[in-house]
């Protein structure tokens, strides 16, 4: 059976790029299963993910001749095989909907994803990543200790191999130098739609404003607090008659699509950078 692989790849935009990019496939046979592309005018920029299936060459020759190829056009590029699950860690603190409903999506087998650990500042889920068999990890976080907190956090994700960091409603904000670190692999769920009501208690200030949508964010984290690229984002309807009690339930249930989508997407290698946005292939 040929191996299955995903390239995603961008470049200044030229005449060719397509053509160039189906020919180097098809020299090494191989046989194009889903293709994207987008050229960002205002930019000058070139997007394209590629999903083929090819058995020769091997992998490390595919990669060594996508590097010289690559090359000629100074593209950033990845290739990903499609039979391994993106390693996971999960980070959540007291609000467990949105690591309860990743859990549920990966145990049915909806999310391409292999969650290795979970980790907390809190110990009520304790007993809910025991009843999945994953590996709980309960790091306490204050002033004080957060700098060795988050080395030890930082410890888990490289020894677990994570090329996924979910923050599922962890609730600290993380270091500048954390967030260097994790550039690119780290996704949040902010619950507003942003930019409005950021901060503590978002229902109690879309209540207390008489909003008709509320919504979510998922982006990825970066050092400017709830300014990372935007992956996702969604709205659900209020009423003049929602109490806070009701916003917040509806609020919980869009976090938890907006989150789910935003992983699988990523876990599917369908987002790529584009400065301060991202280009997703869906």
């Amino acid at each position: 059976m040929n191996d299955s692989y995903i390239l995603t790849l961008s470049c200044a935009d030229r005449v060719g790029l397509v053509h160039a990019v189906s020919g180097f496939l098809a020299e090494r046979s191989g046989n194009i299963e889903e293709a994207a592309q987008y050229n960002d005018k205002a930019t000058g920029l070139f997007f394209m993910r590629v999903q083929f299936a090819c058995d020769d060459p091997d992998a490390a020759t595919l990669r060594a001749d996508l590097a010289e190829f690559a090359a000629a056009y100074e593209m950033r590029w990845s290739l990903h095989t499609t039979s391994e699950a993106m390693k996971t860690v999960i980070m959540v603190s007291k609000e467990g909907h949105c690591l309860n409903d990743l859990l549920f999506r990966w145990k049915s087998g909806l999310l391409p994803i292999d969650i290795r650990a979970i980790v907390s500042n809190h110990r009520d889920f304790y007993q809910l990543a025991a009843s999945y068999n994953i590996p709980f990890h309960h790091i306490p976080v204050t002033a004080a200790t957060k700098a060795q907190a988050e080395a030890r956090q930082f410890e888990i994700i490289q020894a677990e191999g994570a090329e996924l960091v979910v923050l599922a409603r962890y609730m600290q904000v993380l270091s500048d130098d954390l967030c260097k670190k994790l550039s690119g692999r780290a996704i949040n769920i902010h619950h507003s739609f942003l930019p409005s009501f950021k901060g503590a208690k978002p229902y109690y200030q879309a209540h207390d404003r008489g909003v008709k949508l509320i919504g979510a964010t998922a982006h990825y984290v970066t050092a400017d607090l709830d300014e990372g690229p935007i992956i996702e984002q969604d709205v659900a309807r209020a009423s003049h008659s929602d109490t806070v009690e009701d916003l917040t339930a509806r609020g919980r249930d869009t976090e938890s699509q907006v989150l789910a989508r935003a992983v699988k997407w990523h876990s599917e290698h369908r987002v790529l950078m584009n400065g301060h946005k991202t280009v997703i292939f869906k």
